[in-house]
């Protein structure tokens, strides 16, 4: 008794139809894989790092040496520029009106007062004029006014008299050494200078006296208190207040006023030092400017040091007004134009080549070239203007050539974009530095000789002056102006071509590509690996040339890599010089191997030089693209032969056992990841088969390739190369004209016999 379900309503059988996941549905799932977050984790510390390097959140400065701007640049805030000539003027006042510092030795004016008072005591000793050494008297006499006889004897006599009675008095000489004490104390503090020395270069009407020998700060006192001669009057008119008698005081000073020491020395190093306190406290002098009022730059007139210098000052200020709000918003503004590069980016490498998004190393290689070329792009452009076009074509160049045209002119956009932004420039020069990188993006095709990546950058400079030049015109600058900014353009570019000559053999490296020169050195048939198949196996050696002819032609028929595909062609079959004897082509008439062998071990044999080959060529170092067709020129098809035979064999052992399960005559594969690996499957198997035509006319060439490539075909082996159906055609083709030109007639003599 079987249970029959219930029928279910129209509702309920639409309710229960289940559709894929919709878009946001899927890309929150992928979010939400450890590896697709770990990519965007490091998408992000890019754009970071670019944001920070670049200082995106303030505008760059925009202004160079020779620019000509096209109206008057008016301040755009307020700001003071520093007036040097007016600074170093006012501090070298100040050096002049800095006060000199002197060292005061008291000691000469006390051996002066000393001296005096002993003087006094020797001429007291004497009672009379003439006991008095006249010499030592002679010290104390007053100058004569002019006119004035000199006295006569008696009158001397007279004076000398008057000058012992004022020292009679007891006490009187140590109350007059007193008061001289009193009257020498300050010029003994003080100091006493004939002039002001002429090395100075101080000021010139105060001085400050310190102690000689001791750390006492000094006082500051005028010059004309210790010059000499305005001590001198001022101490003639202190000794007549002070001693009780003017006489006294008249021959004192008259003893004391020649013999006046000079007792402040200057200390150079300590007025240097009060010179050089004076200038640093003398505040740097600026010339103001107004905002939205003073002048900056005018118009029509080229840059030079002096305005370049304004502006940068006009700009720095700017800078340090904007607010946190500013910032934000264009810090914003740049990681969005970054977020944007990027998602753009991604979009087209998850499309197009999805081996730079499953491959971690490519991706950080990728991001890391252009981060560092943005970077480098920052720093050359601060030291030479148009410089920053050098690491916009490396950086180009090198996409072009580990991965395709497409991508480098994409990315290198992408570059420029960041680049025009983080500089500065304006349309005309984003305009040049986009036409340049794309000019040697599109001519940098293949490179077969060391010369090519210097006729790029030619080729590159070719467009950069011309799109300087006619955007110049456009921006109706001057001729000058535009043929100096198109040479230089120009020069970049051709450093950059030869740049990339050098680092060619690095790249190849880092991205593990080969250009079509690498190719041509490969493809030598001096290499050891070729030499050894031709000794070995000369029939294999036979066999991969003809396969290299064909595969190169149908390759280039798609716009694939002939060279390329010729190369891995020489190399396909490299395994086989390992048991040569087991493949056909290196058999001699009636010698076959296999006729000891099962199938199962003549497949077994037969599989084994693919593995063999790929072994072979990674311990001789080959690239990976050559040893992918090494593993791929097979697939996963079927062992015809052997496979027919076995299962021949069971049918007739077991009739009843059904067909033989052909995965163990199959080869491992992988299937052909390529367009050019999908030309060499089909260029091997049509060379292989044409050579038991008896009659390889071009009808039975034709009706091969077909069948051939059909069989591959529906077996689902072109399923992951990328080829499509117009390309099987268009290879199918040139398979079939090659062939016919390889078994094409031939005149028979008369006398000709068959051999």
């Amino acid at each position: 008794m079987s249970i029959v379900p219930p029928r279910r309503t129209r509702q309920q059988r639409v309710a229960a139809v289940e559709l894929p996941p919709g878009m946001w549905k899927t890309l929150w799932t992928n979010l939400q894989r450890g590896a697709v977050l770990l990519r965007l984790a490091m998408c992000a510390a890019a754009a970071i790092f670019l944001w920070a390097f670049t200082r995106a959140w303030d505008p760059p400065f925009n202004h160079r040496l020779g620019e000509v701007p096209h109206r008057n640049v008016i301040a755009r805030v307020d700001f003071d520029q520093p007036d040097p000539a007016a600074t170093n003027k006012a501090r070298d006042e100040a050096r002049r009106f800095a006060i000199g510092e002197y060292d005061q030795n008291p000691e000469p004016l006390v051996q002066l007062r000393g001296q005096l008072v002993s003087d006094i005591g020797k001429v007291l000793q004497a009672k009379t004029l003439t006991e008095v050494d006249p010499a030592q008297w002679k010290q104390f006499q007053p100058p004569l006014a002019a006119g004035t006889p000199d006295p006569t004897p008696e009158e001397q006599a007279a004076q000398f008299e008057r000058f012992r009675e004022a020292f009679s008095a007891e006490g009187a000489m140590d109350a007059f050494s007193d008061k001289l004490a009193d009257v020498m104390a300050p010029y003994e503090q003080r100091g006493l200078l004939k002039e002001l020395p002429e090395d100075a270069q101080a000021n010139t009407e105060r001085i400050l006296v310190r102690t000689k020998g001791t750390s006492a700060f000094g006082a500051e006192v005028s010059v004309s208190e210790v010059r000499i001669k305005q001590a001198a009057a001022k101490l003639q008119q202190s000794l007549k207040e002070e001693l009780p008698s003017v006489e006294v005081a008249e021959r004192a000073f008259a003893w004391l006023e020649p013999k006046l020491p000079e007792t402040l020395t200057l200390n150079k190093a300590a007025t240097v030092l009060n010179q050089d306190k004076a200038a640093a406290d003398q505040p740097e002098i600026t010339k103001p400017f107004a905002k939205g009022k003073d002048l900056l730059a005018e118009a029509n007139k080229p840059l030079n040091e002096d305005s370049l210098k304004l502006l940068r000052l006009e700009h720095e200020a700017a800078l340090e007004q904007r607010t946190a709000s500013e910032r934000l918003h264009r810090s914003v503004a740049a990681l969005g134009m970054f977020v944007g590069l990027y998602t753009l980016a991604g979009f087209y490498l998850y499309r197009r080549d999805r081996r730079v998004v499953d491959e971690l190393l490519r991706l950080v290689a990728l991001l890391g070239l252009f981060v560092a070329c943005v970077a480098l792009a920052k720093v050359v452009s601060q030291y030479a203007w148009g410089a920053d076009v050098i690491p916009l074509l490396l950086f180009a160049m090198i996409i072009a050539i580990a991965y395709q045209q497409e991508m480098a002119l994409l990315l290198s956009i992408c570059a420029t974009l960041v680049v025009v932004v983080s500089i500065g420039h304006g349309f005309t020069e984003a305009l040049s530095l986009a036409a340049t990188v794309a000019g040697a993006v599109l001519v940098l095709r293949q490179v077969r000789t060391r010369s090519r990546l210097l006729m790029v950058g030619f080729a590159a400079a070719a467009v950069g002056f011309f799109t300087t030049v006619g955007v110049g015109i456009l921006d109706e600058r001057s001729w000058t102006t535009l043929l100096t900014d198109g040479f230089k353009v120009a020069l970049w570019s051709v450093i950059a071509g030869s740049l990339m000559t050098v680092m060619l053999p690095t790249v190849e490296k880092m991205f593990g590509v080969e250009t079509d020169l690498s190719l041509i050195e490969l493809g030598d048939p001096a290499h050891p690996l070729l030499q050894e198949l031709i000794r070995r196996a000369p029939g294999t050696y036979n066999h991969s040339i003809t396969v290299a002819s064909l595969a190169e032609a149908a390759a280039e028929s798609i716009g694939a890599r002939g060279l390329l595909v010729r190369v891995g062609a020489y190399f396909h079959d490299i395994g086989k010089m390992l048991k040569p004897q087991y493949f056909i082509e290196n058999q001699t008439k009636g010698d076959n191997r296999h006729d000891s062998l099962v199938p199962a071990m003549s497949t077994l044999v037969i599989i084994a030089h693919v593995k063999d080959g790929a072994d072979l060529a990674r311990q001789n170092r080959l690239p990976e693209s050559i040893i992918d067709f090494i593993q791929q020129h097979h697939g996963t098809t079927l062992v015809e032969y052997f496979y027919r035979q076995a299962n021949q064999k069971k049918v007739q052992e077991d009739p009843d056992g059904g067909v033989l399960d052909e995965s163990a005559f199959r080869y491992p594969g992988p299937k052909p990841q390529t367009r050019e690996a999908g030309v060499l499957m089909l260029a091997d198997a049509v060379e292989s088969a044409s050579r038991v035509l008896k009659e390889p006319t071009a009808s039975r060439i034709e009706n091969l390739v077909h069948e051939i490539s059909m069989k591959r075909l529906l077996d689902g082996q072109f399923d992951e190369s990328g080829l499509t159906l117009e390309d099987i055609r268009k290879i199918g083709e040139s398979l079939v004209k090659s062939l016919t030109a390889v078994y094409h007639g031939r005149v028979k003599y008369p006398d000709q016999e068959t051999a």
